[in-house]
């Protein structure tokens, strides 16, 4: 019998097992692979938590894996002692099926434990659980969301006492933690009503969302032009999720006064109806969006996913169509206006600093090197850049200016420590306020950058392999690339193989090894030259292996052309790797 059928029948023998999860189990016991996937391993706690599909078993996402996260994320609150305890914790949630059960078994969880809990009263996007967690001056929170993945998925988002995601040695914690919680398990805590009677747990609701609101507004960064420019036509898709009701308000509250919500997109719903995929990055989920900005002759589509963390942006360029951007070109877009608005000011101070991934454009460098400003490249991962504003900007002398990842997170301000799509539609809306002042676009802004640092192109593929095989091909796959750093590969000038699970850079031309400053983590980055580059990593939230490329050139012709060719050859490559 396997592990994964011994499991199964543990689950379904049970005495303590809920009726539903019964049902869905007799339901599966005649289907193998299904039980194989469901039952194969635990749902595992990385630095970003839990993520997995809704069903029933230890690969899933339920209120048995739930319980067993909130429960070891409670222990290790718990032992930072009384004061963690009483500071408490911030639980909110968005759109998804069961995300409002999830949280408060999550919330009762932890007050069974003695620890103060700040529910949100609604769902609220990522950005305000972060900043909640500061606001109230919290040990931690949860949040309880998959982000952009598809409707089946259900996750579990565990953050520090800065705002930040749990980094991994706080998430190999609280895994450690979670051992000895054996699932299914029986569910017990009190009721809300009981833990609202003994002080442990706390509404919120309309404070939060002044005070974020507040906090917001204080960024922008030309107020003036959106007065001048209040009658700018925007056009909004929260598509389904938590942005429905914070965005449109920043929007409004900061003088933005013909913002259309696309009216079939604009209530949550845990199905995403009207799209494949509520995610942002993919121009499909912006069509609907589209189709209405092009009816109202509209400057900007913008659309957020469903925890709000997540920004997409169409522009409308001369001959009236929309260009949907990459991440990569709305990062360097907010960068570039950001930095022009600083130094104009004056305000540009010593040790001002902007962050980035290693897989994001290489653009940044240029643009950091003309207004001399500091620029940092973390790994993937938006708790690398919120270790950055802890260290440097509040625990230093250094000052946060902006930071984003390719995958379309970006940050300004330093009250919340992860990806702000509340925040990034004002500053879009904002830059569109202040091109349209000197009679542009942001397409003719995107133009111009590029005329004065080089034409970047970068894009991202990736190659889904579900369930336990598919995982490990991955692996495997990774370990066939690691054994083979030295060899060039072939129609690919590659200088260096940057390689982060071993910490070391291999120079290809001098066979020589230096050190890597950044943690650990499961990537071979391959450089080119200064500008030309791709990358290769497993994603570390869906059954994924992502490839990154980029190369930079003097048109956007060749820039395309090379990038194609390019990216085939790694394709090729990977998809090798794969196979052996």
């Amino acid at each position: 019998m396997s592990y994964a059928r011994e499991q199964f029948d543990r689950w379904y023998h049970d005495p303590a097992l809920d009726a539903a999860t019964r049902l869905e189990l007799e339901q599966m016991a005649n289907q193998p692979d299904l039980i194989e996937d469901s039952f194969y391993t635990d749902l595992q706690f990385g630095t970003a938590g839990l993520r997995g599909i809704l069903g029933a078993g230890s690969n899933r996402m339920n209120a048995y894996t739930v319980a067993r996260a909130a429960a070891g994320f409670a222990r290790y609150i718990s032992l930072q002692g009384e004061n963690a305890c009483s500071s408490g914790l911030v639980v909110s949630y968005d759109s998804r099926h069961r995300s409002a059960e999830f949280a408060l078994q999550t919330a009762l969880i932890a007050c069974r434990m003695g620890i103060r809990v700040y529910l949100s009263d609604q769902l609220r996007p990522v950005p305000m659980l972060s900043f909640a967690i500061r606001h109230y001056k919290a040990a931690g929170g949860i949040m309880i969301t998959a982000s952009h993945n598809p409707a089946a998925y259900n996750g579990f988002k565990a953050y520090g006492a800065d705002g930040g995601q749990l980094p991994p040695d706080a998430a190999g914690e609280v895994s450690r933690l979670m051992q000895s919680i054996t699932l299914p398990g029986r569910l017990e805590w009190p009721s809300a009503d009981q833990a609202r009677e003994e002080g442990l747990l706390i509404d919120i609701g309309e404070d939060l969302d002044l005070a974020y609101q507040t906090m917001l507004l204080g960024l922008r960064i030309s107020p003036d032009a959106i007065t001048r420019n209040a009658d700018m036509k925007i056009v909004y898709t929260p598509l389904h999720g938590s942005g429905s009701r914070p965005v449109p308000a920043i929007l409004a509250a900061a003088g933005f006064k013909a913002v259309l919500t696309v009216p079939e997109q604009a209530e949550p719903h845990p199905d995403f109806p009207t799209v494949a995929s509520p995610n942002p990055e993919e121009r499909e989920a912006l069509s609907m969006a589209i189709r209405l900005a092009e009816t109202e002759s509209a400057d900007l589509v913008i659309a957020t996913d469903p925890d709000a963390d997540r920004t997409g942006l169409a522009v409308r360029t001369r001959d009236g169509h929309y260009q949907v951007l990459t991440g990569n070109q709305i990062g360097l877009l907010l960068l570039e206006y950001i930095l022009q608005a600083k130094r104009r000011d004056k305000s540009l101070l010593p040790g001002s600093f902007a962050v980035t991934t290693i897989v994001s454009t290489r653009l940044t460098r240029r643009i950091a090197a003309e207004y001399q400003i500091d620029l940092y490249e973390v790994l993937t991962g938006f708790k690398y850049i919120a270790e950055l504003i802890q260290h440097l900007d509040e625990d230093g002398s250094g000052h946060f200016l902006f930071g984003f990842e390719e995958s379309f997170g970006f940050l300004a301000g330093t009250e919340v420590r992860d990806k702000d799509a509340v925040v990034t539609c004002l500053l879009i809306a904002e830059m569109a306020a202040v091109a349209r002042d000197q009679g542009q676009t942001l397409h003719d802004r995107l133009e111009t950058l590029y005329q004065t640092y080089g034409y970047a192109a970068e894009k991202t593929i990736s190659l889904t392999l579900d369930g336990k095989s598919g995982v490990e091909r991955i692996q495997q796959g990774m370990s066939m690339l690691r054994s083979r750093k030295q060899e060039h590969p072939v129609g690919l000038p590659v200088t260096a193989v940057l390689d982060y699970h071993n910490g070391e850079r291999l120079d290809l031309m001098t066979g020589q090894s230096s050190a890597l400053t950044l943690p650990p983590s499961d990537v071979l980055l391959y450089e080119l030259n200064d500008q030309d580059w791709f990358c290769v990593r497993p994603s570390g939230t869906e059954p994924k292996i992502k490839i990154y490329t980029g190369v930079c050139r003097e048109t956007s012709e060749e820039a395309q052309r090379d990038l194609d060719a390019i990216g085939t050859r790694v394709q090729q490559m990977i998809e090798a790797a794969l196979s052996s």
